[in-house]
């Protein structure tokens, strides 16, 4: 078997993972997806990816289940502990607890962002696994230019720790229900000013955004309101997890940019979020990276 072969089946079954977590995830199953020996899986599971594929299944159900839980209010617990593999909501709760240290009941009637995000730098294996075997890879030609029309934005400025955008993710989307402005109507985006390993946490800015026809009314929730330019911007789609935005960002600066001989127009780079985590699956989120360009 030529080892392009062999990469291609151990990556089949990633994303097989990725869209059946409320499945039958047993080693017999990934085994018969990846057309492997149900006696010899789990070693070359472990041995390819460094991560035994139990508990690849384990981190990634919980991931997705506490993504749900924080970010998705209108979903029961149940619902949340069935549609990601739990047999019962005590099962996730065991989980989840043993991983943040309360319940999800605790964890929805007071978050503790601290804790989560803790949770999150512990499991950056699953990141790393997948940044080396499922690389997203750019070409030039990937990149297009765009005439970017002037778009009005509400926005909920997040300043401080990146540790804590949780809570502000969550507040954003409590404003945008309460004012009917979902996703499937008022565009998304970020607007990126700094890059959290380079930025002293304190001083780190990220700006959470929605599309909206009229100025916001002064309000309590703190959105603001604030206008992306038109104007020329280089764009690329990237498909895939938040964990390589970096890269993205990194080609279009390192790469693109010197070959373009283009200059930088005085706005930040800002992203247009197509779909999200956990909606859909973390290898098919789509984001549009933009580049704002002199004429």
């Amino acid at each position: 078997m030529s080892e392009s072969n062999y990469q291609t089946r151990m990556l089949r079954v990633l994303r097989y993972i990725d869209s059946h977590l409320d499945e039958d995830l047993s080693v017999e199953r990934l085994s018969e997806v990846a057309a492997f020996s149900k006696y010899h899986f789990h070693r070359q599971f472990s041995e390819y990816f460094g991560l035994a594929a139990f508990r690849y299944v384990q981190l990634l159900r919980l991931k997705k289940a506490m993504y749900e839980l924080a970010f998705r209010s209108h979903k029961q617990v149940i619902d949340i502990a069935l549609e990601n593999g739990y047999e019962s909501s005590e099962a996730f709760s065991r989980a989840f607890k043993k991983s943040l240290g309360l319940s999800p009941a605790q964890f929805r009637k007071q978050p503790q962002w601290h804790a989560w995000h803790a949770w999150q730098d512990s499991n950056l294996t699953i990141d790393h696994m997948r940044e080396q075997h499922m690389p997203t890879t750019y070409q030039i030609a990937d990149v297009r230019i765009t005439n970017f029309p002037q778009t009005r934005i509400a926005v909920l400025e997040h300043r401080g720790a990146p540790s804590l955008l949780g809570k502000s993710i969550q507040q954003f989307i409590a404003w945008r229900k309460l004012n009917k402005l979902p996703p499937s109507i008022s565009a998304t985006f970020n607007l990126i000013y700094d890059d959290p390993e380079q930025t002293p946490a304190d001083d780190y800015r990220f700006d959470l955004a929605a599309a909206v026809a009229a100025p916001v009314a002064d309000n309590e929730h703190g959105i603001v309101n604030k206008i992306i330019p038109a104007g020329e911007c280089a764009v690329i789609r990237h498909i895939g997890s938040d964990a390589q935005l970096g890269n993205v960002v990194r080609f279009l600066y390192n790469n693109w940019l010197p070959q373009s001989e283009r200059n930088l127009r005085d706005f930040p780079l800002f992203f247009q979020r197509i779909s999200f985590f956990p909606d859909v699956p973390e290898h098919l989120m789509v984001t549009d990276v933009f580049l704002p360009l002199q004429k």
